[in-house]
């Protein structure tokens, strides 16, 4: 009973000589809430989190709680809640639901009208008892919704404010006016990401007083259970190869997209959080307000998402990490967001299949589809592709945006179990829909630097310089194949790639990237950093955002040491920053003025080129040169992929840019020896990739295509055999010339032949 107690008010109201007892409840109060999902990620649109019946097709179980009302009665039900596909006008009520009052149902079934959020009435019920159970009942597993319930012995309706906790429901709740204050903190961090958590880890090992805010009841953002897009973007390469150590100690295990519950790690995240001395973490807590001095933020306002408690969180310094740049909104901060073509909102699935068949309702309210409107989910699962949203409004209308994945993943699996071709999949069932989204795009805050997308291409090397993004710029697009039956909304995204980004050594993201340009102490990492839109293609994966959390919080500990503000460690106290970029992860300090100390435990420093992740030169035989060891003029980008590749990866270069790459060896005897070249195959690499061999008396070119698979061991090719002498100096030159594509340089490889 106890948290019914703090969110179950009874109260009396008088309608002239007529006395009307009343009772609020706010539904995510249940004591149990058997299957019913917490929903808490469109709050700042609808007013309040609210309970989801996620059943994927199948009605779940009952959230049930006791009450005391104010008396017995004739009590009017109503519920806050919505016909969630009437927007459309799509035919069928997927989200009804039944109040039972002492296992008597109301009257009305609820979530069958209206295509917004309100109270809709239930009829009556008759309460004979004071004591009484609540049951929230799902009829169909398919997404019904309930904010609230509100019973009455009169005839009031209950207003439609949709603003956060509005005074009427602060009344019901008899939640105090002032705040629980929650001050003293050096750092203020909101969104519980791989950003937010990189930043308060951070700040906290270099001594801040740090209070992590998350929404949600786990961290991770779109790398927890809840989403589980996989983390992507190599850490710990670049000028400060220590960058990344404390997201490795975190990171998702996933090995495909989407992975597993276990792989994503949750509690691992949280107890490592947890572990922090000087951190407070705060789940389930919902940031709606930001007071502001001008240009200085002195307080955030944030509500517990379970109690609906309020505190004021009160810091020095605050670090949006929200994703969707929601504490400089709040706050003033300036901010674009692109008009048009933004990338949207992923809600990716999984299925799987029994030893018997497994029916699946018909679904005339989802996306109609046949087979061919959608990929074809192999290994039973919906990937990051399944994304919509992309001229929708990202802020207001997300759970639009989520609603209508939804509709398009129950669509087709209606169409895998329902339409033609349906005996192929009859044992199929859903396994796993992610009704919390995975957005990619909204708010940009604008901080000293605006990352362009030139900027990368040409490599503009900021004196600032410190996270490697090593992503490619990754933009999506509606994919037009599947966009012919919804063109205003299509469903299914394809990633376009742009070049010049390196992948194995990194660009360099500048720092002033990371705090706002206008609000003096607001630091902001992840995907809400300044950068244009083609830019955020290439910064916005987990590991890159993590890594900007933790230049953060380093910063963060420079100001407190300093009495500064982020703009100021730019301007006079870059070196102190540069100091500790080069600390290992694990490095701390008890305060930011303490010594530092480094456990025994950390972690190798990386190197500029991070952990080779492929086969070490060492191990062949003959004299390997990987390709960091060759000259290189003009645009070579580097690529890391996950195996097949020598030391750290491998570099490329456009057909026809005039680049080269030049191996020089010098010969260790005289006799003959084989000249191998190794590359990774693909289809756009190049067919006809020119390669000069040249020594005293050897000019030879041969041309190799790359679209096919190296012969030997290692994807080596030979390239022939040569007559030489010891010391000679031996050339392989690769060029870009006529190639067909894309030249590909991963190492050279020296062999003596055996001529016995």
């Amino acid at each position: 009973m106890r948290i019914a107690q703090a969110l179950v008010i009874g109260l009396l109201f008088w309608h002239g000589k007529t006395k009307a007892e009343s009772l609020f409840i706010e539904a995510e109060s249940f004591e149990q809430r058997g299957g019913w999902k917490l929903d808490t990620q469109f709050i700042r649109e609808m007013g309040s989190p609210y309970l989801l019946a996620h059943g994927l097709g199948k009605p779940v179980a009952d959230a049930t709680m006791k009450v005391q009302l104010p008396a017995p009665g004739t009590y009017r039900v109503y519920a806050r809640t919505k016909d969630w596909v009437a927007r459309w006008n799509a035919p069928g009520t997927p989200g009804r639901f039944q109040i039972l009052v002492n296992d008597e149902a109301a009257p009305r079934t609820f979530g069958t009208e209206g295509d917004d959020w309100h109270w809709q009435d239930g009829g009556t019920i008759d309460v004979e008892s004071t004591i009484a159970t609540i049951r929230l009942r799902d009829l169909t597993g398919f997404d019904g919704r309930c904010d609230a319930i509100y019973l009455t012995t009169g005839d009031e309706v209950p207003p439609n404010d949709d603003q956060i906790l509005p005074a009427w429901r602060r009344r019901l709740l008899g939640l105090q006016e002032k705040p629980t204050i929650k001050d003293g903190y050096d750092l203020v961090v909101v969104g519980g990401g791989y950003s937010g958590m990189g930043a308060a880890i951070s700040a906290a090992r270099m001594g801040c007083k740090v209070a992590l805010i998350q929404d949600r009841p786990v961290l991770g953002g779109n790398g927890s259970s809840e989403v589980r897009v996989w983390a992507q973007g190599h850490i710990r390469r670049g000028k400060y190869p220590r960058i990344g150590e404390i997201i490795e100690e975190f990171a998702d295990s996933a090995r495909k997209s989407p992975g597993t519950y276990e792989e994503f790690g949750d509690a691992l995240k949280e107890n490592l959080v947890r572990s922090e001395a000087n951190i407070d973490l705060f789940l389930n807590h919902h940031v709606y307000d930001v007071d502001v001095d001008e240009v200085h933020i002195s307080a955030v306002h944030a509500f517990d998402t379970r109690t609906s408690e309020h505190k004021k969180f009160s810091g020095r310094l605050y670090s949006d990490c929200t994703g969707h740049g929601t504490v400089g909104f709040l706050a003033g901060a300036n901010w674009r967001m692109q008009d048009k073509g933004r990338m949207g909102m992923s809600n990716m699935w999984a299925w799987d299949e029994g030893a018997q068949p497994v029916n699946y309702p018909a679904t005339p309210w989802a996306l109609d589809l046949d087979m061919q409107d959608f990929p074809y989910p192999h290994g039973h699962h919906g990937q990051w592709f399944w994304e919509s949203g992309f001229d929708q409004d990202p802020v207001n209308d997300a759970e639009g945006i989520r609603d209508w994945n939804l509709r398009a993943v129950y669509g087709a699996f209606n169409a895998m179990k329902n339409r033609r071709g349906a005996e192929k999949h009859s044992n199929a069932f859903l396994t796993w829909i992610a009704y919390i989204g995975g957005p990619r795009e909204s708010r940009l805050l604008t901080g000293d630097v605006i990352l362009q997308h030139q900027d990368v291409v040409t490599k503009k090397q900021f004196p600032d310089g410190c996270v490697p993004s090593t992503w490619s710029v990754d933009l999506h697009y509606p994919k037009k194949q599947y966009a012919k039956k919804f063109p205003d909304n299509p469903f299914i995204s394809i990633a376009v790639h742009g070049e010049g980004v390196d992948r194995t050594y990194g660009y360099p993201l500048p720092y002033r990237c990371f705090y706002s340009k206008n609000i003096n102490n607001l630091f902001m990492a992840g995907r809400c950093i300044s950068v244009t839109h083609e830019a955020l293609g290439t910064t916005r994966v987990m590991k890159t955002c993590g890594m900007m959390g933790e230049v953060v919080g380093k910063a963060s500990s420079v100001c407190i040491q300093k009495g500064c503000y982020p703009r100021d460690v730019y301007l006079h106290y870059w070196n102190n920053l540069d100091s500790l970029l080069k600390l290992p992860g694990k490095a701390r300090r008890d305060t930011p003025d303490s010594q530092i100390t480094i456990p025994q435990d950390s972690m190798a420093s990386a190197g500029p080129f991070g952990i080779a992740t492929g086969v070490d030169p060492k191990s062949l035989e003959g004299i390997v040169v990987d390709d960091r060891q060759a000259v290189t003029q003009g645009d070579w980008f580097g690529e890391q992929p996950k195996r097949g590749h020598i030391a750290f990866g491998y570099q490329k270069a456009a057909s026809d840019s005039g680049a080269t790459c030049t191996f020089k060896l010098r010969v260790p005897s005289t006799g003959l020896f084989e000249v191998r070249i190794a590359y990774i195959r693909n289809s756009n690499f190049g067919s006809r990739v020119p390669v000069d061999v040249i020594a005293p008396g050897v000019q030879q070119t041969t041309h190799v295509d790359m679209t096919t698979k190296a012969p030997l061991k290692h994807n080596f090719l030979p390239l022939g055999q040569y007559q030489l002498k010891a010391d000679d100096s031996l050339v392989v030159k690769i060029g870009t010339a006529n190639a067909g594509g894309f030249s590909i340089v991963d190492a050279v490889q020296l062999v003596a032949v055996d001529t016995e």
